[in-house]
């Protein structure tokens, strides 16, 4: 059977804790900052980790980084 591939864009878009669990970083960063709350901009600083019905679909597209 052969290697199954991983998806190029999932590999640059999220991070697995040492427990396993994907880490994102949150949307709505990149411009247009000045119409966005201050608390909103607070709180999607930094990495977030996912939910679990969400890590299924990104462990199906990372089958290797378990």
């Amino acid at each position: 059977m052969p290697k199954m591939k991983t998806k190029s864009g999932a590999k640059k878009r999220f991070r697995f804790t040492a427990t396993g669990k994907v880490k994102f970083q949150p949307a709505k960063r990149r411009h247009g900052l000045s119409k966005r709350s201050q608390q909103m901009k607070r709180k999607s600083r930094g990495m977030e980790v996912m939910r679990d019905s969400d890590q299924i679909l990104v462990m199906k597209y990372m089958p290797y980084n378990r």
